[in-house]
C-alpha cells in the first residue's frame, strides 16, 4: 500500500492514470458522433437522389414538350433547370413563330407561283392568306392609273363582288396608298366596312391591318384584312409586313408579263404581214432586173453625152464654190433639191460637214424657221412670184448668223421646177445697224436719264456728261466736258473718289459699285455710283462710265424701315417672354413626373403650338396644342386655348378628357364668335388632352385629330384622336360628332407621347419628303428601352438631321411621359 502511495507521489503519474481511465469514455463519444454523421450523410443522400429524381424527370418533361405543365412548380423554381426550361419554352415559341411565318410564306410563294391571271391572283392570294393568318375578310386593291380598284374581296369563307374605287389619300385604305406604310388598327367603327370598305359580315371585326403592296419604291396595291381578334401577336403583324414586298413583286411581274405577252402577239401578226410582204418583194425584184437591162441599154448611149456634160459641170463648180452667195432649189413639197457648194464656206462649215444646208431646220432659230415657212406658203401660192426674207442661222460653232434670202417660184419652169434661193450673209450689216441703233437709244436714255452720267477717260479727263450733271453740282455742260476732273469745281468727296476709281479700275478692269455723300443744289445727297470699265476693240481700257443715282430719299425710307422693324421686333420679343414665362417648361412638368422630356421648337419667335400643364385635386393635366398658323396669329390663338383651359378645369374639375375638349370647344367658338352669322372664321386649333389620375392609375385620354401613343413592354399602342377640330364655324346641317374618351389603365414603367403635326409634316431628308408619323412610331418601338433623356435627345438630333438645310414648316411639339 505504502508503495502505491509512493509511486503515486509524483503527478505524472496521476496524469498517465487519468488518461488511462479517460479512454473508454473518448471511444464511447467518438463512436456516437460518427453514428450522428452516418444519419446525416444518410438524410442528405437521400434528399440528393430525391433532387436527381426530380431533375430527371423534368429533363424528360423537357425533352417531350411539356413544360408549361410544370412552370408553375415552386420546387422547380429553385433549380437551373427551370431557367433553361423557361429559355427553352421561349425559343420553342419563336422558333414556331418563325416557322409559322416560313410555311406562310413558302404557302404564299406556291399561290404566287400557280396562277398568271391577275383576277384569279388576287382572289386566291387573298383566300389563302385570310385561311392562313385567321382573318375573318379581306380586300385585294389593284393600283392603276393613278386610283385603287378592288379586284377581290372574301368574307366569311365566300367570295363577295365588289366594284369599288379608292383616290390616294381618301379613307384608310387611300392613306396607307400614299403613306406606303402598312397600318395596324384595333379600334374600328361599327360602319367602317359598310361604308368604307364595302365588306359585309354577321360579326364585325375587331382589330384591321392595311397593307401596302410594294415593288422597291412604287406602290401595285393594297391588302386590307379584318380580324375577329382584339389585338394581333407580333409575329402576325412582322408576317403582313413580309407580304408587302413578296406580293407586290409578283403583282408587278405580272403587269410585266401582261405587256409582253401583248408585245409578242403584236410581233407575230407583224411577222406575217412581213411573210406577205416578203413574196411581194420577189415579185417586184424580178421586175426590177428587167428594168435594170433596160437601163444599162440606156447607158450605153448616154455615156458619150457625160464627158461634155462633166466638163461643164466643172466649170459650174467652181463657179458656184466661189459665189459670195449660195443657191438653193427647193420642189413643192418644201424638199431640198439643189445647193450650191459654196453653203459650207458662207455658213462656217468644213467640206468634212455632211447633210450642210442654208435653211436646216435644226440649225434655224425658232423665228427663223416660222419666217422660211411662211416665205415657202407665200412663194407656193404665187406662181412667178418673188419675195425677200431675213432669218437667223447657227454656224458650226454655236455664233448666230444673219441671212438675207431671195426665193422666186419657178415651178412652171421645165428647167428649175422648183423654188430657187438666192442667199447671202448679211451680218455685218445687222450688226452695224444694231450699234448704230444702241448708240442712238443709248444716246437718248442718257440724256433723259435721272441719273448723273459721266464718262471719263483714263487720263480724269470728262469726255462726256448728260444733262442730269448740271442739275447735280450747278455747273453746265459746257463748262464740265473736255476738262480735266481736278479742274472742276466740285465737291471734294466725288473728285477723290473719281481718282480712287481710276486707280484700282486700271489694275483690276473690274466695275466697281459704292455709296457716297456729296454736296448739291439740294444739300447734301447720298449717291450711288456704278463705275463701269470701257474697253476698245483692242481690250485696252479707254474710259470709265460713272452712272451716279440720287438715293437720299430711298435711304430716309430704308432707315425708317429699319425703325419700324425694330419696334415689331421688339414687340413680338415681348410677346414672347409673356408667352414663355406662362407656358409650362420640362422642368415644371418634371415636378410632377420626374422622368419626362418636352422636345419644343417654334417656327418663329412667338409660336401657335403650346404645351398645357394643370394640377387639380391630385390629378394632373397635360396637353399639346396645335393653333391654326404659327407666329403672332398662332401666338393670339394660343392665348385664348391656354385661358380657356384653365378656367374649364378651375370651374368643375369632374369633367372627363372629351368633356374639357368639349368645353373649349365651344369656349373658342364662343370667344372668337364664330357662332355669329356672316362669320366666316375657320380658325381653331388641334390637340391631344390626358387627364391623369396617380390613385386609380388611370388615363382619361381625348384628342381633336391628335393621337396618343402608349408605349409598354416594348409594343406600341395608338389611341387615335377624334375626327373633329376645335372651333371652327359650324355646319348647319350636319350635325357635329361628339369627342371619344379612351379611359386607359395605366402600368407602372409605361411611357405616354402627344404630339403636334410639326414633326410628322417637316420637309427633309433625300427626297424632301415629309418625316410623316410613322418614323415616330418606329423610332419609339425600335428603341423602346430608352429612357426619357433618350428620347428627348433622339428627337432633337433626329429632326434637325431631317431638316438639314431645309426651312421649318411648322411649330414642333413633342412631350413624352413615363409613368
Amino acid at each position: 500500500m505504502n508503495a502505491i502511495v509512493q509511486i503515486h507521489s509524483s503527478l505524472l503519474v496521476w496524469f498517465v492514470d487519468a488518461l488511462v481511465l479517460s479512454i473508454p469514455f473518448i471511444l464511447i463519444l467518438v463512436l456516437g458522433y460518427n453514428k450522428e454523421i452516418r444519419k446525416r450523410y444518410s438524410k442528405e443522400n437521400s434528399l440528393l437522389k430525391q433532387e436527381i429524381k426530380t431533375n430527371l424527370d423534368f429533363i424528360d418533361v423537357i425533352r417531350n414538350g411539356k413544360i408549361q405543365n410544370y412552370m408553375d412548380n415552386s420546387q422547380l423554381k429553385s433549380s437551373p433547370l427551370y431557367l433553361l426550361a423557361r429559355d427553352l419554352d421561349k425559343t420553342k415559341r419563336k422558333e414556331d413563330e418563325q416557322k409559322w411565318v416560313t410555311e406562310g410564306k413558302e404557302l404564299l410563294n406556291d399561290i404566287l407561283r400557280t396562277h398568271r391571271n391577275i383576277d384569279k391572283l388576287s382572289i386566291e392570294t387573298l383566300k389563302g392568306i385570310i385561311n392562313y393568318t385567321g382573318a375573318s375578310l379581306g380586300s385585294f386593291y389593284i393600283f392603276r392609273d393613278g386610283k385603287l380598284f378592288n379586284n377581290a374581296t372574301y368574307a366569311y369563307s365566300r367570295q363577295r363582288f365588289e366594284n369599288q374605287e379608292v383616290s390616294i389619300g381618301k379613307g384608310l385604305v387611300g392613306q396607307v396608298a400614299f403613306e406606303k406604310a402598312m397600318v395596324y388598327r384595333t379600334e374600328i367603327p361599327d360602319d367602317y366596312f359598310i361604308i368604307k370598305s364595302g365588306l359585309i359580315g354577321d360579326q364585325k371585326p375587331k382589330s384591321l391591318i392595311i397593307l401596302p403592296l410594294m415593288q422597291e419604291e412604287e406602290l401595285q396595291g393594297i391588302i386590307e384584312l379584318g380580324f375577329l381578334d382584339n389585338s394581333l401577336p407580333k409575329y402576325k403583324l412582322e408576317f403582313a409586313e413580309e407580304l408587302s414586298s413578296i406580293i407586290g413583286r409578283t403583282i408587278y411581274a405580272q403587269k410585266i408579263n401582261y405587256k409582253t405577252e401583248r408585245l409578242l402577239e403584236e410581233s407575230q401578226k407583224m411577222t406575217l404581214t412581213l411573210q406577205k410582204n416578203e413574196e411581194t418583194l420577189k415579185e417586184n425584184a424580178k421586175e426590177m432586173m428587167i428594168a435594170q437591162e433596160d437601163l444599162e441599154q440606156s447607158n450605153q448611149l448616154l455615156e458619150s453625152k457625160i464627158q461634155e456634160v462633166e466638163n461643164g459641170q466643172k466649170r459650174l463648180v467652181a463657179l458656184l464654190t466661189n459665189a459670195s452667195e449660195f443657191i438653193s432649189i427647193y420642189d413643192e413639197n418644201q424638199r431640198l433639191v439643189f445647193e450650191s457648194p459654196s453653203v459650207k464656206r458662207i455658213l462656217g462649215y468644213s467640206d468634212e460637214d455632211e447633210g450642210i444646208s442654208g435653211m436646216d431646220p435644226d440649225l434655224l432659230t425658232p423665228k427663223g424657221y416660222k419666217t422660211i415657212n411662211n416665205l415657202f406658203k407665200y412663194l407656193k401660192a404665187t406662181p412667178g412670184g418673188e419675195s425677200t426674207a431675213q432669218y437667223a442661222y447657227l454656224r458650226k460653232n454655236g455664233e448666230k448668223l444673219f441671212l438675207e434670202t431671195k426665193g422666186k417660184n419657178l415651178l412652171h419652169d421645165p428647167a428649175i421646177r422648183g423654188i430657187i434661193f438666192n442667199t447671202q450673209d448679211i451680218t455685218e450689216r445687222i450688226r452695224a445697224e444694231k450699234e448704230e441703233r444702241m448708240k442712238s437709244r443709248m444716246q437718248s436714255l442718257s440724256e433723259n436719264s435721272p441719273d448723273m452720267i459721266i464718262r471719263i477717260n483714263t487720263t480724269g479727263k470728262v469726255v462726256y456728261a448728260n444733262p442730269a450733271v448740271a442739275q447735280f453740282i450747278g455747273l453746265s455742260i459746257g463748262k464740265i466736258v473736255r476738262k480735266r476732273m481736278n479742274d472742276i469745281a466740285i465737291d471734294p468727296r466725288f473728285l477723290e473718289f473719281v481718282e480712287t476709281v481710276l486707280t484700282k479700275i486700271k489694275a483690276t478692269r473690274q466695275q466697281i459699285i459704292d455709296e457716297i455723300e456729296m454736296e448739291a443744289d439740294e444739300g447734301t445727297r447720298v449717291m450711288g455710283i456704278k463705275a463701269i470699265p470701257e474697253f476698245n476693240d483692242e481690250k485696252d481700257l479707254e474710259s470709265i462710265l460713272f452712272v451716279a443715282h440720287d438715293m437720299t430719299e430711298l435711304k430716309k425710307i430704308e432707315q425708317e424701315i429699319k425703325e419700324k422693324n425694330k419696334k415689331i421686333s421688339d414687340s413680338i420679343n415681348y410677346a414672347q417672354r409673356i408667352q414663355t414665362s406662362i407656358l409650362p417648361d420640362t422642368a415644371f412638368i418634371q415636378r410632377y413626373f420626374p422622368r419626362s422630356f418636352m422636345f419644343y421648337r417654334p417656327k418663329d419667335v412667338v409660336s401657335g403650338d403650346f404645351p398645357w400643364f394643370a394640377e387639380k385635386d391630385g390629378k394632373q393635366y397635360i396637353a399639346a396644342v396645335d393653333c391654326t398658323g404659327h407666329g403672332v396669329p398662332g401666338a393670339l390663338l394660343s392665348f385664348i386655348g391656354y385661358f380657356l383651359l384653365n378656367n374649364i378645369v378651375n370651374i368643375d374639375e369632374g369633367l372627363n378628357a372629351a368633356e374639357i375638349l368639349e368645353e373649349l370647344h365651344q369656349g373658342v367658338r364662343h370667344t372668337l364668335k364664330q357662332n355669329e352669322e356672316g362669320n366666316n372664321g375657320r380658325d381653331g386649333m388641334d390637340l391631344a388632352l390626358c387627364k391623369i389620375d396617380k390613385e386609380n392609375r388611370t388615363i382619361q385620354f381625348a384628342g381633336a385629330h391628335n393621337p396618343l401613343y402608349l408605349l409598354r413592354n416594348g409594343e406600341l399602342i395608338e389611341y387615335k384622336g377624334s375626327r373633329k377640330g376645335i372651333g371652327g364655324k359650324p355646319l348647319l346641317k350636319k350635325k357635329e360628332k361628339e369627342f371619344d374618351n379612351h379611359i386607359i389603365e395605366y402600368q407602372e414603367g409605361d411611357k405616354v407621347f402627344i404630339f403636334s403635326d410639326g414633326l410628322p409634316d417637316q420637309l427633309g431628308g433625300e427626297k424632301r419628303k415629309k418625316y410623316q408619323t410613322r418614323r415616330i412610331r418606329e423610332a419609339l418601338t425600335e428603341n423602346a428601352d430608352h429612357t426619357m433623356s433618350h428620347y428627348s435627345r433622339h428627337f432633337s438630333e433626329e429632326f434637325y438631321s431631317w431638316k438639314g438645310e431645309e426651312k421649318q414648316v411648322d411649330d414642333v411639339l413633342l412631350i413624352g411621359i413615363e409613368l
